[in-house]
């Protein structure tokens, strides 16, 4: 059903949502559509191997004849006003609301200190050489999200899991060496994979890429009784920034399955240390 009224996989429902924007900004865009408006894809497609999606009007990058998404490239190159009250790029929001939390202007804003979080409340360091790093946990490095990371080939790029990035010099504090086993822990939950020591990860923090699936990889965790270890979601809990919520003026509306343009669930502190032992 989805696949079926989806502009991006029905190429009718493109074509006809270019009609419908041709309408609202008066400028010809059928034309986007119009190459592959007999497209259709099918979950049976989808499960012998992944597709391309047709370019749409729900997102802003153009995508015809082999091209890679960009971003906007619909609002640069066919002139299509931005989704804003002014239809321009805006960097100062009027919004009360904005303004009343000081996040009306894109300005510097420093890290809330660990208390501010309330994830290490009861999680004590176990040893000198236990870490406190922030934690986040962006788009994958070698898959979107989810799809095909357990095959052979993702798994030998990713060293057979999705392992944790650290600092070399955060790690050496640690005693950890790259490709070590790690236990990372907060008040949430507890994640047991391998170490990769790089110096492009900024001191003080450390991420692992979502999302994988928790179906292989996952040894035990001492800290928590010898239980088989959680995922990335396992350290992050939800939250929601107030402004996210505001509404009924201009851009500021409420979009099904997306609150804002900022991950705030995926910003967390968390604790680390070497894990001598691996039991599965």
């Amino acid at each position: 059903m989805i696949l079926a009224f989806a502009p991006e996989t029905n190429g009718e429902l493109a074509y006809r949502g270019y009609e419908l924007m041709e309408k609202k900004v008066g400028l010809p865009l059928k034309d986007l559509a119009e190459g592959h408006r007999d497209a259709r894809t099918t979950y049976k497609e989808l499960q012998s191997q992944p597709r391309r999606l047709l370019t749409s009007p729900c997102w802003s990058g153009l995508m015809n004849d082999g091209r890679a998404y960009s971003a906007f490239t619909y609002n640069v190159e066919r002139l299509v006003p931005w989704r804003t009250l002014t239809g321009r790029q805006q960097f100062y929001l009027d919004h009360e609301g904005y303004i009343a939390f000081g996040e009306n202007l894109p300005t510097y804003k420093p890290v809330p200190p660990p208390a501010a979080y309330g994830d290490l409340k009861r999680s004590e360091e176990t040893g000198r050489q236990t870490l406190e790093l922030n934690y986040l946990t962006p788009h994958g490095k070698w898959h979107i999200h989810s799809t095909y990371g357990d095959t052979h080939r993702m798994m030998t790029l990713s060293r057979g899991c999705e392992p944790l990035w650290m600092n070399d010099e955060d790690a050496a504090a640690a005693g950890v060496f790259d490709n070590d086993w790690v236990e990372v822990y907060n008040d949430n939950g507890v994640v047991v994979t391998r170490a990769v020591v790089s110096a492009r990860i900024p001191r003080g923090v450390c991420l692992q890429y979502h999302s994988p699936e928790r179906t292989l990889g996952v040894p035990k965790s001492p800290l928590r009784g010898n239980r088989r270890a959680g995922g990335h979601n396992s350290l992050t809990r939800v939250r929601l920034k107030p402004v996210l919520m505001v509404g009924g003026y201009g851009q500021f509306t409420y979009h099904f399955n997306y609150w804002g343009p900022t991950g705030v669930n995926r910003d967390t502190f968390v604790r680390v240390r070497r894990l001598g032992k691996v039991d599965y």
